[in-house]
């Protein structure tokens, strides 16, 4: 249990040394500073170019989806997330030993070029991702998760990384064990994070844009804004368009909508006006609610 406690410990006290070294050490590496960097590219073009010229610059919720993005991006793993899961970690690979398994690599890549191992682990974690993008719109308690994210009414680039705390632990866990086993070790990902991050700024924009052909490939804000839509047809009650970085999953598995230019629908779910305003009480929200209510038993109906 020692050994436990002081991985625990070093989990808050090694991430508050990273985060201090982020902020006073800006770098090309940085995350802290490149966060800061591409929100405000994305900022500053939605204030020249506006796709919804009507929407205020400082939209509906603005601020509290800054304070999101610091959040979910660096403050929620100062404040345990890192030190459980690097408690978790071990936890798991003391068990592995028990049956003399030391690793799970089934496909080693490490001696591949870096271009190489970097494309594996973009497409590989972006459809991991998709898929538990969709999970989130299908199990009932991780649809109330996900209401925070849809709980955005206007869009804006920082309604990217508004999203609740538990979305991290989901996505982290279920993306463990596939990308431990293809060996990824490569210390240098940072690219494949940073243009995640990029298009996922982009694709929450107040912004005209769509890649053109590209548009099959890459995910975009004319295609997103349809996943945020208050009113969706029936044969897409559980929603659409859950690419997060690549929108090729939605075109092979079809679940692709984009029925006309989106720019001025409604956003959010049924009933978003009496959602929680404050953040605690968004956290809060799914853990308070004991309803086995599945998100399409009231669904986004189109208007007829």
């Amino acid at each position: 249990m020692q050994k436990y406690f002081e991985i625990f410990v070093n989990g808050f006290t090694g991430y508050w040394s990273y985060l201090v070294h982020e902020i006073t050490h800006p770098a090309w590496n940085n995350y802290f500073w490149w966060l800061i960097g591409v929100s405000l590219f994305f900022f500053a073009l939605e204030i020249i170019i506006p796709w919804r010229k009507k929407q205020p610059v400082f939209r509906k919720d603005f601020w509290k989806d800054a304070f999101y993005m610091f959040f979910n991006f660096f403050l929620f793993s100062l404040i345990g997330y890192n030190a459980v899961s690097d408690v978790f970690v071990q936890l798991f690979n003391d068990f592995l030993a028990l049956f003399g398994v030391s690793n799970l690599v089934a496909l080693e890549i490490n001696s591949w070029p870096v271009w190489g191992q970097l494309l594996t682990l973009f497409v590989l974690r972006d459809f991991i991702h998709f898929n538990v993008h969709r999970l989130l719109h299908t199990v009932p308690w991780l649809w109330e998760v996900h209401k925070v994210h849809h709980s955005v009414q206007q869009m804006g680039f920082a309604a990217h990384l508004r999203y609740h705390f538990m979305e991290t632990v989901v996505y982290r866990f279920l993306e463990y064990l596939p990308l431990a086993m293809i060996g990824f070790g490569i210390t240098d990902f940072f690219v494949v994070h940073i243009f995640a991050l990029a298009i996922g700024h982009l694709n929450h924009s107040n912004l005209n844009f769509d890649f053109g052909p590209l548009k099959y490939i890459l995910n975009n804000p004319k295609m997103h804004i349809w996943h945020h839509a208050k009113e969706l047809p029936e044969e897409h009650k559980h929603g659409v368009n859950f690419g997060i970085t690549l929108s090729i999953w939605d075109y092979l598995f079809h679940t692709n909508y984009i029925p006309k230019d989106g720019r001025d629908i409604p956003l959010g779910f049924e009933g978003v006006e009496e959602f929680p305003d404050g953040f605690i009480e968004q956290q809060m929200g799914p853990f308070r609610k004991h309803s086995d209510q599945l998100p399409d038993e009231k669904p986004r109906l189109a208007k007829q």
